[in-house]
């Protein structure tokens, strides 16, 4: 279970606690005459939707989106929007999230507080180091970082449609900053002094395989809160935020 894509868990828990309070309303119904308010019976699936995730491993994050889910829908349709409405919203978070299907890496965004951590980590490198970030979601951290050493090249990559669109647009203007449409593993990684990464628990071990075979002596892994199984990184940094969140370093 631990190595199941989240949203995997995720729509088997929305399906699970769908098909057992619809169980608990029908014998109620059937058996003892007893309606129970159409809200109540959508806020229980919520309720158990977030349980049946939280049991199945699934972070803070995919839990709120767990017990919002069936709410919003019945909440939304009560607009009587359009039917390609329904599908415009789908369509625009799926290509948002696309990662998170087909790699198990949900859309994480670095926070102000961790994008200052990581800016003041990177004075250790000098100048003129070359950075790259796996998965580089909007490109918010690399272009701020981009416009904080402009004597580095930084380099993104991201294969989430909409989000490879917004950032590789958003970069355009700084010139030691691009964006490339291109899966993290198939990026050769020897180029690079700083290895920048906020993915999730799943695909770290097979990342270390590729950074100890690719990433160059003196070149830095730098992970966002999910640490390798087994590997101690020879710096940790805390840093102050709403969600536990930590700077991991792997000096090669």
């Amino acid at each position: 279970m631990r190595r199941q894509y989240p949203i995997l868990k995720a729509l088997a828990a929305q399906v699970a606690a769908c098909l057992l309070v619809g169980l608990v309303v029908f014998v109620a119904d059937h058996f003892y005459r007893l309606r129970p308010p159409f809200f109540a019976a959508v806020l229980a699936q919520a309720i158990l939707a977030a349980a049946l995730g939280h049991l199945g491993g699934l972070r803070s994050g995919w839990l709120v989106f767990q017990a919002a889910f069936l709410p919003a829908i019945v909440i939304l349709n009560s607009f009587a929007l359009p039917p390609w409405a329904w599908f415009a919203a789908f369509l625009f978070v799926l290509l948002l999230n696309w990662n998170s299907f087909r790699h198990g890496v949900p859309l994480y965004l670095t926070g102000t507080a961790t994008d200052h951590a990581l800016a003041e980590l990177l004075r250790g490198r000098g100048v003129g180091f070359r950075f790259i970030d796996l998965g580089s979601g909007l490109a918010g951290t690399l272009c701020r970082l981009a416009r904080l050493y402009p004597q580095s090249h930084f380099t993104g990559v991201e294969t989430a449609p909409l989000s490879f669109a917004f950032s590789w647009l958003r970069s355009l203007p700084l010139r030691n900053c691009r964006i490339r449409y291109r899966s993290l593993w198939r990026e050769p990684l020897g180029a690079y002094d700083v290895v920048y990464c906020f993915l999730s628990p799943i695909p770290m071990p097979a990342l270390w395989t590729k950074v100890c075979a690719e990433l160059k002596p003196g070149a830095w892994l730098v992970g966002n809160t999910f640490g390798i199984p087994g590997v101690v990184p020879n710096v940790e940094i805390p840093v102050p935020a709403r969600r536990p969140t930590r700077l991991l370093v792997w000096k090669r």
